[in-house]
């Protein structure tokens, strides 16, 4: 993929304006209107995994590996680049939960970084990227999950609601397809960002989401993009294409396939690929 110019990156945003291909698509899609994309951090290791995205800007952040998930980190903005892992059916479910959890500042990042006070009074919720959900199967995963390198400032009825949809539907797509592998982060669109706390950690205009299944020797992807606002419950109004994903970010997602199958699955849109969906109560 080429990193895309604004004019590109706004024909990419009126390009996902067309309706997914589902059965609930006869509704208008909410779409971003902006021309400018995210900066990185420098790069520490070279992460490899078919979870793991490749960054076309050469500036990779600092890259942080956990139990559960990677993270890139980004020291100017106090957030993660993005966050991958892989989740296979068997860490769906576990005894370790987030009940006796807090949030806590990454001492493996320099200051400034985020902190609780940042957040605290903020208005905004402290939004995992790799959820607390699918890390339960690992005392250590589950507590790293909570590490301020994984978390984003978020609006609450995002948090709690569409966002927390897609992540309890990847739980059910884990079971059912045996494997996943997703990458999530913030998008963030043209300067000057809002910012919360002493430490001004930057609330991100948008989110992302791009999940690969695998069985056996078939795969299927799909993006997600979700505008920073309240969002409607109804999930195929944030169906985009790998590929368009790819273009808003940066970032070059499943690369480690086969490039004939890589080209066509990112290509694809397709919600009703992924039924049965979970039932949103």
């Amino acid at each position: 993929m080429k990193y895309c110019s604004s004019l590109l990156l706004l024909a990419v945003l009126m390009l996902a304006c067309k309706p997914a291909t589902a059965p609930s698509d006869n509704v208008q899609r909410d779409t971003l209107t902006a021309s400018a994309l995210a900066t990185y951090g420098t790069a520490s290791v070279k992460p490899t995994g078919l979870e793991i995205p490749k960054t076309l800007r050469g500036d990779e952040g600092q890259i942080l590996r956990r139990t559960g998930y990677t993270a890139s980190y980004n020291a100017r903005n106090r957030i993660p680049n993005w966050v991958a892992w892989h989740l296979p059916a068997n860490h769906v479910a576990g005894r370790y939960n987030r009940n006796n959890e807090s949030f806590h500042e990454d001492t493996e990042v320099s200051n400034p970084r985020a902190y609780d006070s940042d957040y605290r009074g903020s208005g905004y919720d402290r939004g995992h990227m790799c959820p607390s959900g699918d890390n339960k199967w690992s005392r250590e995963a589950q507590e790293q999950s909570f590490l301020f390198t994984n978390i984003c400032p978020q609006r609450h009825n995002l948090n709690t609601g569409a966002w927390n949809d897609l992540e309890l539907q990847c739980r059910a797509w884990a079971k059912r397809y045996g494997d996943l592998y997703i990458v999530c982060g913030p998008v963030l669109l043209d300067e000057p960002h809002r910012t919360i706390g002493r430490n001004r950690v930057v609330v991100p205009e948008a989110f992302f989401k791009v999940v690969l299944r695998k069985q056996n020797n078939y795969y299927k992807a799909i993006g997600f993009l979700y505008e920073h606002r309240g969002a409607l419950r109804d999930m195929s109004r944030y169906v985009r294409s790998v590929d368009e994903i790819e273009e808003l970010t940066g970032l070059d997602f499943f690369s480690e396939l086969a490039d004939n199958i890589e080209s066509k699955i990112e290509q694809q849109a397709e919600l009703r690929d992924w039924y049965p969906l979970r039932e949103i109560k």
